[in-house]
């Protein structure tokens, strides 16, 4: 139930391993594109769909046939940042209009410690009149798959699974199994499962935060953040991880369900807030680190163009929903900066109803007046950028978010170079 990035890809390994699988979205013009062929979210293939037996549809009835149900919806932040499980709730109302006893139903999506009983149960309970844990059972079992990549996909990461009980979790388990070869770790209880979910990204999300806050610190010191991470990396036990945007559907979003979840009950996690607060920040750093260079080349930003390489989330992905570049553009459009995107992996027209800025169809440089580097995708590290600075105006600049390239080599072309 839900065929995005996460709910598309299970229903085509599922079918791969000889399941009977129905695929069931609310959004018809997805399954109609699903039923002609198409992936929406380029994860699987046009190709793997079209020759899968996934029957696609948007008819809540099909869940009727089902004796497991995987819900994967979104789980998104409301304004304040609270969670907002409508989804999940919506989800569960319309599996118990149509459940039949004896189902299971299996939440993917994240989720606060807790909101499997509490928000999934009880929507289904209401709607279907059944009773969870006698007419039909509950289990979770986060996704974690990683988007764009075949290093980190559902065969080769391991499956968490929970459940109201351990026969329960043991069925789950043994779905799952046909599945993943990386094998199913079998949690004691769903809200133990649920919270790991929770904590594997915060972790990242925190680690991140260290060396964002370096960078900023660095900056203000007037040394090469990049340059003190190659000499601490030289330590045996350094962790490595390097600073940047922080954008995506989990790590931006996880740790406030731990925050949410914990304040309910007494405790303030004031580590896992900050780092969400330097992270946070770190979009408006790069917009003062372009005002410097502009500064420095002695341009006004009213009058000058800044040209955005990478608009989607993440290298090799064309996804710019939650795509921390935003808070830059919208920095750089306080001081009436003229802002133009380029992304080889987006749709441009997604791109700029999200960003409300022109990009450009195919790259060029002409006019513009600094460039930031925001998403590495790979097709940027073959570009000459000597040739691209003679097409640009006087005295342009680049900021480097992921440092791809070498400061010496990019002053040479005669760029105005900063890195994050």
């Amino acid at each position: 139930m839900g065929l995005g990035y996460v709910g598309l890809p299970l229903a085509y390994e599922f079918d791969r391993a000889g399941h009977t699988v129905i695929g069931f979205d609310v959004d018809t013009e997805k399954i109609e594109r699903l039923r002609s062929g198409v992936d929406p979210t380029s994860d699987v293939g046009d190709d793997a769909i079209a020759d899968c037996d996934v029957s696609f549809t948007n008819e809540p009835a099909a869940v009727s046939a089902a004796r497991f149900v995987l819900v994967t919806v979104p789980t998104p932040l409301d304004d304040l940042k609270n969670p907002d499980l409508e989804f999940v709730r919506s989800a569960g109302e319309t599996i118990g209009r149509n459940i039949e006893p004896g189902t299971i139903v299996i939440l993917e999506s994240t989720v606060y410690p807790g909101a499997t009983r509490e928000v999934l149960a009880p929507a289904i309970e209401q709607s279907s009149g059944l009773q969870c844990g006698e007419d039909f059972y509950v289990g979770y079992s986060p996704e974690r798959l990683v988007p764009g990549t075949d290093e980190h996909t559902i065969r080769n990461v391991t499956k968490i699974v929970s459940a109201q009980t351990d026969e329960i979790r043991d069925e789950i388990a043994s779905l799952y199994e046909t599945i993943v070869d990386a094998g199913v770790h079998r949690a004691p209880s769903i809200e133990v499962a649920e919270t790991a979910k929770c904590i594997e990204n915060i972790q990242r999300d925190l680690n991140i935060a260290l060396v964002n806050e370096l960078a900023i610190a660095c900056e203000n010191l007037g040394v090469d953040t990049r340059e003190v991470l190659k000499a601490a990396r030289t330590k045996w036990n350094f962790h490595d991880y390097r600073p940047g945007l922080v954008g995506g559907h989990c790590i931006p979003i996880d740790p406030f369900y731990i925050i949410y979840k914990s304040k309910q009950n007494g405790f303030m996690p004031h580590l896992i807030q900050q780092a969400r607060d330097v992270n946070e920040y770190v979009p408006v750093h790069i917009g003062k680190l372009v005002i410097k260079c502009l500064n420095n080349c002695d341009k006004v930003p009213r009058r000058s163009c800044v040209l955005v390489l990478g608009l989607s989330y993440k290298p090799g992905v064309g996804d710019v929903r939650t795509s921390a570049i935003d808070g830059t553009i919208a920095y750089l459009e306080g001081f009436d900066i003229d802002v133009v995107g380029y992304d080889p992996c987006t749709e441009n027209d997604v791109a700029r109803a999200e960003f409300g800025i022109e990009v450009q169809e195919e790259l060029s440089f002409e006019g513009v007046d600094g460039i930031v580097l925001a998403t590495a995708h790979e097709e940027f590290r073959s570009i000459d950028y000597g040739t691209a600075a003679e097409d640009m105006a006087d005295d342009p600049f680049f900021v480097d978010v992921n440092a791809l390239f070498d400061t010496d080599e990019m002053t040479e072309c005669g760029y105005e170079y900063r890195r994050l």
